[in-house]
């Protein structure tokens, strides 16, 4: 009774995610977005406000695309017997510098990926582009401005501003969140235990999440 039960509110809450209009917004942020008081998540982050609810960005993003990176079995260890679950890893992301990264787990992969999508949309955050590359100085946002360097675990990825033209000099996961970011020209260097997926793609958005805190930038997160 209890599984139906949640069954049943996921199914209404998929019905939600993906119809704006039939959203009761739970936050006064949600409520705030859905009044058309906040436009732009650059105004969010610029307030210092948190998201807290997938539907404001399904709101403010409407284009964004997701991509699962992992999914794996993890196990807990209970007094009775041990309980297996599904972890997903999901990267979200309009290619427009915006990212977001999530986890999320179930006993049935398909609710671990939702759970993983609404994880990482309320994580999304801006990224600051730019020309950081002494080999291009073309003052076009096709990199980063400057070197960042984002941790998790034993992973450190370390992002480098590559000219024009270069492309992604990266593998695996971190190639594929740096894409959905809206990153066209990178060099990365990753060192540590990069099997773990979760970890590089953590890795990179820190990386990227820390441009946003150096207050030494002469662009601001602003519109």
């Amino acid at each position: 009774m209890r599984r139906n039960q949640r069954q049943r509110d996921r199914r209404e809450e998929e019905r939600q995610r993906f119809n704006i209009e039939a959203w009761t917004p739970r936050t006064q942020l949600g409520k705030d977005v859905k009044e058309h008081r906040v436009t732009s998540i650059r105004q969010i982050f610029s307030e210092g406000r948190s998201i807290q609810e997938s539907e404001v960005i399904d709101a403010l993003l409407p284009d964004l695309k997701n991509e699962i990176i992992e999914i794996i079995n993890v196990q807990r260890m209970t007094k009775n017997n041990r309980k297996m679950k599904f972890r997903a890893t999901a990267v979200v992301g309009d290619g427009k510098g915006h990212i977001g990264v999530g986890a999320g787990k179930d006993v049935e992969v398909k609710a671990a990926i939702d759970n993983a999508i609404i994880d990482a949309k309320s994580k999304v955050i801006p990224i600051i582009m730019g020309c950081g590359s002494w080999q291009c100085g073309c003052g076009t946002k096709h990199s980063l401005p400057f070197k960042a360097t984002g941790r998790c675990g034993s992973v450190e990825v370390i992002l480098r501003p590559a000219p024009r033209g270069l492309g992604i000099v990266a593998s695996g996961p971190i190639r594929k969140a740096l894409e959905l970011a809206g990153v066209k020209d990178i060099w990365a260097f990753s060192r540590g235990r990069t099997r773990s997926r979760y970890n590089s793609v953590m890795a990179v958005y820190r990386a990227l999440g820390s441009i946003n805190k150096m207050k030494n930038l002469s662009e601001k997160i602003v519109e």
